[in-house]
């Protein structure tokens, strides 16, 4: 759970063979920016939530992922008692809201696929935009939760994995924690 309250992601309108790389690098992005859970809607699509889990197994947390058949029912549900920030490059600026988001209930950041249901404006509290031009939903979402949710403290978030990368000025160092 990120502080107090928790974060997920939803990926709407997922295509599955349009789709399946930058999909994935949604989950693995909302994984490293702190999500605990990544729902995927649109087309079912095992190998993403597949992707999702090997990589939180590998490298550790405990993210939470699954696909949605109803994400609008999901998101109507939600919203009576969470925030729903609805990443779009028609809403307002990020600089601006980011600090007026709460941080006291649980949140979910809907990151849009193929054309997003005109209702999600009105059930989102928050329309926001990292820019106002076409962009990847991959650096919207990173540069979203870094803003809003501050830098992670991995070495808690990140807890029980088989691997850990070491941080270095040069080459790679990886220790596997399973030989320890």
């Amino acid at each position: 759970m990120t502080g107090d309250f928790r974060v997920s992601v939803l990926r709407l309108g997922h295509r599955r063979e349009r789709d399946k790389r930058i999909t994935s690098h949604l989950g693995l992005t909302a994984r490293a920016f702190g999500a605990d859970e990544v729902i995927l809607a649109g087309e079912e699509d095992d190998s993403a939530i597949e992707t999702w889990n090997s990589v939180s197994e590998r490298f550790g947390g405990n993210l939470d992922c699954h696909f949605e058949p109803k994400p609008m029912n999901w998101l109507r549900r939600f919203a009576v008692s969470g925030t729903v920030i609805h990443l779009t490059m028609y809403g307002e600026s990020w600089r601006k809201v980011t600090g007026e988001i709460p941080k006291d209930k649980p949140a979910v950041i809907v990151v849009g696929g193929t054309k997003v249901p005109a209702e999600l404006f009105s059930i989102a509290d928050h329309n926001v935009s990292i820019g106002n031009q076409p962009h990847s939903e991959v650096a919207a979402l990173g540069v979203f939760m870094d803003s809003w949710l501050g830098p992670i403290e991995e070495s808690s978030k990140f807890a029980g994995g088989q691997i850990e990368v070491v941080p270095s000025e040069r080459g790679k160092r990886v220790v596997n924690l399973e030989e320890e």
